[in-house]
């Protein structure tokens, strides 16, 4: 069986790429980076925002395509690689690849700070990655490929690009955490190893196709930080500040440049939105490794 996967050397593709390998699976990696070299995977050098790249040998008689890649940091290439380049892509794979995985993100529900969405809530995506990975899984499902879309919630692990988490556990560890507005906010993460396992559970189960799943695990943030606290050992007592206060507070500091807060920051921590993960669960009989708790507390015990 030939597995195709791009973004091999990201966050979540690299670990993908490395269970396939284990398993003994022929392994494709595009990679813009033609330094790059992955023992036991065929390197293809490629770059999604190149007009005139050819993909054709990379997704030529291709079992399962994981489009990994994605854009996170520079807003301007985000519809040339999201859009774009994986439309061309998508017209190369056409006839060649038997099943599409698309990495996307719960980012396509827009906005959420109270009650839940599930995979099937309407989208409405805000910003331009949530519009344009909206629009690249849209394209997915026209293309006439059979596919599977997976919109995971904020994905945690060592080498994360998003430093929030690192944030919040250094604040806990030198006693600065306080809780914001009133009890009960609800925090929605899943950690890596999790995202991986679910992918390939959908590339090998035919049950999967044509299906969108949701990918997350969530707890009040009392109970996050409670985990936290107990795997670094802090005993402080906690206080609880009112959140209008902390948001007039942010909008007049947050131009300071180190500044822990922001206003979009406070609503994470005090939103009640939870994404439901009861589809893939049902449907696939896929099960979390392990609680979140215990995840964050593992998590946190790692860093130095």
């Amino acid at each position: 069986m030939k597995i195709a996967i791009t973004g091999g050397s990201g966050f979540i593709g690299r670990r993908l790429v490395n269970e396939y390998i284990v398993k003994g699976y022929e392994v494709r990696v595009l990679s813009r980076d033609r330094k790059l070299d992955i023992s036991g995977a065929k390197m293809f050098y490629g770059d999604l925002s190149d007009p005139d790249c050819d993909f054709s040998k990379f997704v030529k008689d291709v079992d399962i395509l994981y489009h990994c890649a994605g854009e996170v940091i520079n807003k301007s290439l985000m519809h040339e690689i999201h859009v774009s380049g994986s439309g061309r892509l998508i017209k190369h794979a056409k006839n060649n690849v038997k099943l599409w995985i698309q990495l996307s993100s719960v980012g396509a529900y827009g906005s959420c700070q109270q009650g839940s969405i599930s995979a099937s809530s309407m989208e409405a995506p805000v910003n331009i990655y949530e519009i344009t990975k909206t629009k690249l899984d849209s394209l997915v499902k026209a293309s006439g490929i059979p596919f599977v879309i997976i919109r995971p919630s904020i994905v945690f692990g060592l080498d994360m690009r998003n430093k929030s988490l690192f944030q919040l556990i250094a604040t806990i560890k030198k006693g600065l955490f306080f809780y914001i507005g009133r009890a009960g906010a609800i925090v929605n993460y899943i950690e890596v190893g999790d995202v991986v396992k679910a992918m390939i559970l959908c590339g090998h189960n035919r049950n999967a196709i044509g299906n969108t799943y949701i990918l997350s695990q969530n707890i009040t943030i009392e109970e996050m930080v409670e985990s936290l606290r107990q795997a670094l050992k802090v005993t402080s007592k906690l206080r609880r500040i009112p959140k209008w206060f902390i948001q007039i507070f942010v909008f007049l500091f947050t131009k300071i440049p180190g500044f822990p807060l922001t206003l979009s920051r406070v609503r994470a921590l005090t939103g009640r939105c939870y994404y439901d993960s009861e589809k893939i669960i049902s449907e696939l009989g896929y099960k979390f490794d392990l609680t979140l708790e215990r995840q964050l507390q593992s998590f946190a015990k790692k860093i130095k």
